[in-house]
């Protein structure tokens, strides 16, 4: 996930989201990382395109290279439904995906 102080997109994820994202069925299969938009990527992950709003959620496969995104933050029962959209989509062949 993508973020940056004062998105009020971020934060209602966080409150709406956040708390239970990790204990989530989805959450076990692509955990989540945290990275500050403007913050330089770590040399081991890959993106199509470098983010531009915040949030924007970067489906991982399993050599951090990029194979889904979401851009923005829908609310709840719509991120929840294009996440398993991009999951369902992208890990037939993964065991774990990061996000």
């Amino acid at each position: 996930m993508f973020d940056q102080p004062g998105c009020v997109y971020c934060q209602r994820w966080t409150q709406e989201v956040g708390d239970v994202y990790a204990i989530t069925a989805e959450g076990q299969r692509a955990p989540l990382w945290r990275m500050n938009i403007r913050d330089d990527l770590p040399a081991s992950i890959t993106l199509n395109s470098r983010p531009v709003y915040t949030p924007t959620f970067v489906l991982l496969n399993s050599d951090h290279s990029e194979v889904a995104r979401i851009e923005g933050y829908p609310g709840e029962d719509f991120f929840w439904a294009l996440l398993n959209s991009m999951l369902e989509a992208h890990i037939s062949s993964e065991s774990t995906i990061d996000e």
